[in-house]
């Protein structure tokens, strides 16, 4: 049934087409029809095909890495969808469903084939309507942010917490012990006047030395619990990013399966119908007699 020229005119795909390469194209294309919740394809499905919709609503959507469902865009009339699969003839890389009930124009490669070979010039209009989409395709990538959850967090550390961070990974040092040892001997040997020249200012037991101590031991510890908190915030994110592998690999493996059963299920029917060809019996020939 040839398609609705007009409908072709709306689409931007083929707006740039003159009406003799549309009328051209119309006469080739299949129209479908789909109830509401019908699928019209979905990921991993073979490609080669785009869908313009005349009527109704189409959903296009993914399942995310925890199983929601993320929608792209709800086509309508006069919007396509699948145009990837055309170029490349690769499997479909997300859901189209229709939400409602649906008339729908199925382009294949077949009949882009035929409206290019007598119209060469119309391969430019529509390579420019898909590679504007494409180009939209790629800002969206790019704004996209490309740092990990870590280095995120990292970029926006306070000064006191870059601080704490500095501390805390100092003190755990040997080279802080040394300076500490050195310290209080330095500190204990002019007091013990072990060292001419200098007098004593915190005399035997040195109370200024325990109050300088206790406070650094203050201040130190709370610098540390500072980081720790930092740190169990990372271990979350790390854990939440883990949590997030560990479901897009449960989902691969169900995608795995779903395929797989749908590959057993034709495999059988083949071979069903195979076996109930051969045990047919084949027709006897009538028998002739001479003379």
């Amino acid at each position: 049934m040839p398609a609705d020229v007009a409908l072709l005119k709306e689409v931007p795909l083929f707006a740039a087409l003159d009406d003799e390469e549309r009328e051209l194209l119309a006469a080739q294309l299949e129209e479908v029809r789909l109830s509401a919740g019908e699928k019209v394809f979905s990921r991993g499905d073979p490609g080669g095909a785009i869908y313009i919709v005349s009527a109704g609503e189409v959903q296009i959507s993914v399942e995310d890495t925890t199983g929601q469902v993320i929608v792209f865009e709800t086509a309508r009339r006069g919007d396509f969808f699948g145009e990837l699969s055309l170029l490349d003839g690769d499997p479909r890389s997300a859901d189209a469903r229709a939400i409602q009930d649906t008339h729908a124009l199925k382009v294949d490669r077949a009949d882009l084939q035929l409206l290019f070979q007598r119209h060469p010039s119309s391969a430019m209009d529509v390579l420019t309507a898909i590679g504007r989409r494409l180009r939209e395709a790629d800002k969206m990538l790019h704004s996209r942010p490309t740092l990990s959850p870590n280095e995120t967090v990292e970029e926006r550390l306070t000064t006191i917490q870059r601080l704490a961070d500095g501390l805390s990974a100092f003190s755990g040092t040997f080279t802080f012990m040394l300076l500490h040892a050195a310290w209080f001997a330095v500190w204990i040997s002019i007091n013990l006047d072990f060292i001419p020249g200098f007098h004593a200012f915190d005399p035997f037991p040195f109370g200024l030395l325990t109050m300088v101590v206790s406070l650094e031991a203050i201040f130190l510890s709370c610098f540390v619990l500072i980081s720790q908190s930092r740190q169990a915030a990372k271990d979350r994110i790390r854990s939440d990013v883990e949590y997030e592998a560990n479901i897009r690999a449960g989902l691969e493996v169900t995608h795995l399966h779903t395929k797989l059963d749908h590959l057993y299920a034709q495999t059988m029917a083949r071979l069903d119908a195979v076996e109930r060809g051969r045990s047919t019996p084949a027709p006897v020939p009538p028998r002739t007699f001479n003379g």
